[in-house]
């Protein structure tokens, strides 16, 4: 069993998914594909006996980036990251708020709010169809939570989007819960820290999503003139609207390893501009070269950075105007 377990990742291909395994690659002896109505696990047989043991493939996650498979309990200790390669898988809300707040200290705020359905939209189904799907599938009300917080002892406002919620997009209860935070963060002077995972401004919402960039920048910017500061977290993605509003407004910006991070996608701009884009155009490492990022920083070490910039803005602010 012991060397059939190893094989899994020489005999598994994700190429479409990690639904979709590939028929065609050589299989090794002891393990078997399982398919019921499509590819749901993974078989391994004893060669001493006739017993066999299935895998159901939600036990197992492959590494998009470098094949591995990964075991799904080993992927969340280890915070979605790849243990072999580095890769970032995305990340929950809840899991990110138990990662970057001291344990025990995140207090949610506005909780309750709830997107209405100010146009009546419909595509292929009711925008409170999406909404309620959305709600059963993250348990949350909307993509961001928001919260007091601490981070290494440091009293903050935290917030943070979910991209399991229509793709984190910023409608008129995101826009509004983040104003809200930047707001009690200026009232509190406390610092103001935002992870963003976002495919945008919600389009459900029309007008009114599009309102919400402005209405961040307002506040964020509210911040920016008390000199109260702002740390700003991209990860993957962070596109359209958010990035092109207060994503990218923080006095630090900090970027996880890989991380998609542009206004339109790849495609798009390279069409709209009529040339070929550079290779890893749009991720984290090469904004870092370009100076639209200050650091990119690992998961595992997410919370201890931006701990040391609070505290570097703890001391700055002894001769400033803000102070803890």
């Amino acid at each position: 069993m012991g060397p059939a377990a190893v094989s899994l990742r020489r005999v598994l291909d994700c190429r479409g998914g990690p639904h979709h395994w590939d028929a065609h690659r050589p299989r090794r002896r002891g393990v078997v594909l399982v398919s019921r109505g499509g590819c749901s696990g993974v078989r391994l047989r004893n060669p001493f006996g006739r017993k066999t043991k299935e895998f159901p493939s939600h036990l197992w996650t492959q590494c998009p980036s470098c094949g591995e498979m990964l075991f799904n309990k080993q992927l969340d200790r280890n915070h979605n990251v790849c243990q072999k390669c580095g890769h970032h898988f995305k990340l929950g809300a809840l899991a990110r708020i138990d990662l970057l707040a001291d344990a025990k200290s995140f207090s949610e705020t506005d909780a309750d709010m709830v997107s209405s359905d100010p146009l009546g939209f419909v595509d292929s189904k009711p925008y409170p169809e999406r909404i309620a799907a959305a709600q059963a599938k993250s348990g949350h009300k909307d993509a961001v939570l928001t919260g007091d917080a601490q981070i290494s002892g440091i009293p903050v406002v935290l917030a943070v989007m979910d991209f399991e919620f229509m793709g984190g997009s910023m409608g008129s209860v995101v826009g509004e819960k983040l104003t809200r935070a930047a707001e009690r963060a200026y009232s509190a002077r406390k610092p103001l820290v935002i992870v963003s995972a976002s495919g945008g401004a919600r389009m459900q919402e029309g007008t009114i999503a599009l309102m919400q960039l402005a209405k961040t920048v307002a506040a964020v910017a509210r911040l920016d003139d008390a000199a109260i500061p702002f740390i700003s977290v991209l990860t993957d993605p962070t596109t359209g609207g958010v990035l092109a509003s207060f994503a990218s407004l923080g006095d630090i910006i900090l970027a996880e390893p890989g991380a998609l991070i542009g206004f339109s996608g790849a495609r798009v701009t390279s069409e709209t501009i009529g040339e070929k884009l550079p290779k890893g155009f749009q991720r984290a490492e090469f904004l870092l070269e370009h100076g639209f990022v200050d650091q990119v920083v690992p998961r595992s070490q997410l919370k201890e950075r931006i701990a040391f910039f609070l505290n570097a803005f703890r001391v700055a602010g002894q001769d400033l105007r803000w102070s803890l």
